[in-house]
């Protein structure tokens, strides 16, 4: 299936390709994409172990990558996408980054920040379950394949 280029589809599944290097990287697969004015500004993957840093996942590497890219502290007409929900610290510092829109394909009951309320920016909009049966097919076989 071709997606369009400006769907949500489309940056989503350019998430989960990013979420695909982190798998291949032994990484939990989180990918991230950030998205301005119809151009990605900014991709990244989880790279906690290879960094051994905690806070090294996909959103927070995606918004530094971010504010590099647009010279700026704030990303108020900006988009992020990711693969799962975002915990509750990478939330905290998408509101503080001011990001206008937060699109997420598979929600985390354990570790998603939406079990503790909107800790988002006030404007902020959310969406949740873009390529969410392709994505959650991803995080399942990670951890099925580490369980073995």
């Amino acid at each position: 299936m071709k997606l369009s280029v400006f769907s949500d589809e489309y940056y989503m599944q350019q998430a989960l390709n990013e979420a695909l290097i982190a798998e291949e990287n032994d990484e939990v697969p989180v990918g991230a994409v950030i998205v301005c004015n119809d151009k990605i500004i900014a991709r990244a993957h989880n790279q906690v172990e290879q960094l051994n840093d905690v806070t090294a996942h996909a959103e927070m590497l995606a918004l530094t990558s971010a504010f590099n890219a647009m010279g700026a502290k704030y990303l108020d007409d900006c988009t992020l996408y990711v693969t799962l929900e975002p915990c509750v610290m990478c939330a905290g510092a998408l509101a503080h980054a001011h990001v206008s829109r937060v699109v997420w394909a598979c929600d985390d009951k354990k570790n998603g920040f939406s079990k503790h309320g909107n800790l988002l920016h006030p404007k902020a909009k959310i969406q949740s379950g873009i390529l969410q049966d392709e994505c959650l097919k991803v995080l399942k076989g990670f951890f099925e394949r580490k369980r073995n």
